[in-house]
């Protein structure tokens, strides 16, 4: 039996690197919630599994490839969607990617798309996608971010730089949108349990933990559910604000 926490009913809602990790997770329980998800990825193959999946639960999802990065392929994704739905209410820009190095070994290219995929394509699916928005006066825009954009991390200055652009970028298009009805809103996940970081060493995980005033590594359901709040009309009042899920490691 799904329990449905926040009533997304007859939402149309876009996720960028909906895949694995985060953003499967997300499109998941945006379903669960009653939204119609369109899951997002370069690859059509691995998001058409997690729609699949969605479905076969007896909930509402599409998949669609998408190169982020190009504006080209993200204002084609953008009209389809609305030729075929009519609108998109929630926009979830989860995908990015790392290329991590130290400063002074890090290359031009590493710190250019670090930068186009983490927050140009950012840039990109909002500009195109808060049109319907703006048309229908109201809107969710959902920018996942890290608590790296908020501390810095040795070795991951492109990454740290795309993640805190898009603290900024978010609180800006938050006042832009306002009087549209859009809110705009950041979540910076702590350490998240994700195939990104199941190479970590039992050693490097317990040091980790002891970071965390929880004592845990988070899991990918605790973003998702943040995600849908965010979404809900629960959270109307809120907008240009970064919550940070992170089990209090970072305050």
């Amino acid at each position: 039996m799904n329990l449905i926490m926040f009533d997304l009913t007859g939402k149309i809602a876009l996720i960028t690197g909906a895949s694995r990790g985060i953003g499967k997770s997300i499109s998941m329980i945006l379903a669960q919630n009653g939204a119609h998800v369109i899951c997002i990825s370069r690859n059509i193959n691995d998001v058409q599994s997690v729609v699949d999946d969605i479905i076969n639960k007896k909930f509402n999802a599409s998949a669609a490839s998408c190169d982020i990065s190009s504006t080209d392929n993200v204002t084609s994704l953008v009209k389809n969607i609305i030729d075929e739905h009519g609108k998109i209410d929630i926009l979830v820009n989860n995908a990015g990617i790392t290329r991590d190095n130290l400063l002074m070994r890090m290359s031009e290219d590493d710190w250019d798309k670090v930068l186009n995929v983490n927050l140009k394509a950012v840039f990109t699916s909002i500009k195109v996608a808060s049109r319907s928005m703006i048309k229908q006066r109201s809107g969710r825009i959902i920018n996942i971010s890290s608590v790296v954009g908020l501390t810095g991390n040795s070795g991951q200055v492109n990454y740290a730089a795309s993640k805190a652009g898009l603290i900024g970028m978010t609180k800006s298009i938050a006042k832009e949108f306002a009087s549209r009805g859009i809110t705009a809103n950041c979540i910076a996940p702590g350490y998240i349990e994700t195939e990104m970081t199941s190479n970590l060493t039992d050693d490097v995980k317990s040091s980790i933990k002891e970071q965390i005033p929880l004592g845990r590594i988070g899991c990918v359901e605790d973003i998702a559910h943040a995600v849908a709040y965010l979404a809900s009309d629960e959270a109307s009042y809120i907008t240009g604000q970064t919550l940070t899920v992170d089990g209090g490691m970072v305050m």
